[in-house]
């Protein structure tokens, strides 16, 4: 099994007021906004460089380590199934996969410390 994580994908940021954080995401540091999969929560995308990613979802007042949706950072994988069977065979508790509206499997699960780390891979 050749299990690696092959890049950061992206970082989400739960954020107050996503007008406001829109805008100096996009104005102040001219991130380049990028489509977003059709969720059931507000939020807005951005692009940095080649092929990494800045999520802002709207909903501070949610204490983000309850919600898998607030602060986290995610590592794009290679297979999300074996990673799934590597987990359980460390005893270490997730959720997931499962497939998000664009075609993408996620697991999460949590660090040591309750920080959320999310897998994830592109069909």
């Amino acid at each position: 099994m050749d299990l690696q994580p092959t890049q950061l994908n992206h970082v989400a940021l739960r954020v107050r007021e996503l007008d406001a954080s829109v805008a100096f995401y996009r104005d102040i540091l001219l991130l380049e906004p990028m489509d977003r999969p059709a969720f059931d929560f507000p939020g807005a995308w951005f692009r940095i460089g080649k092929d990494q990613e800045l999520h802002l979802i709207a909903g501070r007042e949610i204490d983000p380590d309850r919600s898998r949706r607030g602060n986290h950072f995610a590592l794009r994988v290679n297979d999300i199934d074996a990673w799934a069977k590597h987990l359980d065979a460390n005893k270490i508790a997730r959720h997931g996969p499962k497939l998000r509206p664009d075609g993408a499997k996620q697991v999460y699960i949590d660090d040591p410390d309750g920080h959320v780390v999310e897998l994830c891979e592109w069909a």
